[in-house]
């Protein structure tokens, strides 16, 4: 197998995984007898450390010889963590299992971005068609489960999570030898801590994955509420997975057809932020008002702008403003920001919303949206000029 072919079945078990856990983790601990507050609780608890343990996870994995290395270890423990959540009863024993499952299964995703960005620079592929080989998984992984939930119980979802994340962390090792740094020793602790820091204090960086962070994480209320407020309407679970696909193959879409014409449009980053914001306040303003099903689908569509776009263009401007000695840690304390504590504290605020408000909670959601639109806003005139926006 050439190495796009490896990275992208990496990213097939990888979000194979993901495409259960993100819709139907919520479902899973509604059917143990869990509250919204606690559903809330319980998921955001991984999602808010993010912003620690993401970064130090990274500066370890930096410390290895191989960037395939670490992957392998985090899906392993992922697969423990998420394997042992389903053999315990209670909250005080989910919350520090499914803490370790998710935090471990969460690191790995940047480091699989940097090794992919990497290895398609040296060996001439593109990253968002391989990449989009995983959102496919996602689609595949949605529709199947909410086809299996209709005749087997709900704990056939933390099973195909452990074992999809095992898998995950075997075919790591099958991925091209790509090493962390030229030479034969990776760069001492105290060194990759200080790049870390720089990172830290350089404004412009910090804007830029605020406002991506503020967009992305606007969707957890979506992620942890969707599937129990869609089907207390009344929509199936085999539909609910379909609506979840739908948005990833507009994703999809993005990633093969849009993304190639926006390079060469020279359309930059900042500006795909924008659009991303615009549409996120539209999706989730119109969400809060309960619309009938078949409004749906075409809100599902606008995924592609609401996550895709803004997705890519986190990565272009974490590339462009950081150093390469750099990029695991910058593209993890990205991640770490908008897949943690930003979207874990929104998480934390949707368990309740929810529990008060129903539905109505998107609104939340379309006002954090608005925030990260302003923050691109003022993202582009600190990079200073269209060419560059």
């Amino acid at each position: 197998m050439n190495a796009a072919v490896r990275m992208g079945l990496l990213y097939v078990l990888l979000f194979g995984a993901t495409g259960v856990s993100l819709p139907f983790a919520g479902l899973w601990f509604r059917e143990q007898g869990l509250s919204g507050t606690e559903i809330g609780a319980l998921l955001a608890a991984p999602t808010l450390a993010r912003l620690v343990v993401g970064p130090l996870l990274a500066v370890w994995a930096d410390g290895f010889r191989l960037r395939r290395t670490p992957i392998a270890m985090l899906g392993v423990v992922a697969a423990l963590g998420y394997g042992a959540a389903g053999l315990v009863e209670g909250f005080a024993l989910w919350l520090p299992l499914w803490f370790i499952g998710a935090s471990a299964a969460a690191a790995i995703i940047p480091l699989t971005d940097v090794l992919t960005l990497r290895l398609g620079r040296s060996r001439g592929f593109a990253f968002a068609p391989t990449r989009s080989a995983g959102s496919i998984a996602f689609v595949i992984a949605n529709v199947a489960m909410g086809g299996l939930l209709l005749r087997a119980p709900a704990d056939i979802i933390i099973l195909w999570v452990a074992v999809a994340s095992l898998l995950t962390g075997a075919v790591a090792l099958l991925a091209p030898p790509e090493p962390v740094v030229e030479g034969p020793v990776p760069p001492p602790g105290r060194e990759r801590f200080a790049g870390l820091g720089r990172l830290v204090a350089d404004p412009v960086f910090m804007t830029a994955i605020v406002a991506v962070g503020a967009i992305q994480a606007s969707h957890a209320f979506y992620y942890a509420f969707s599937a129990v407020e869609w089907k207390a309407r009344g929509i199936s679970e085999g539909t609910i997975g379909l609506l979840w696909g739908f948005s990833v193959m507009a994703e999809v879409l993005w990633m093969w057809v849009v993304e190639p014409w926006r390079r060469r449009a020279g359309i930059g980053p900042v500006t795909l932020l924008g659009w991303g914001a615009a549409f996120a306040v539209i999706r989730w303003s119109v969400l809060a008002l309960a619309p009938p099903a078949w409004a749906l689908w075409p809100l599902q569509a606008l995924h592609a702008f609401t996550f895709a776009a803004v997705f890519l263009a986190g990565l272009e401007l974490v590339e462009r403003l950081s150093a390469p000695q750099h990029q695991t840690a910058a593209q993890t304390l990205s991640s770490a920001l908008s897949s943690g504590v930003l979207i874990g504290l929104a998480t934390v605020v949707s368990g309740p919303l929810y529990d008060t408000y129903g539905a109505t909670g998107y609104v939340a959601m379309a006002l954090m949206a608005a925030a990260g639109g302003l923050a691109a806003l003022r993202l582009g005139g600190r990079l200073g000029g269209p060419a560059q926006a």
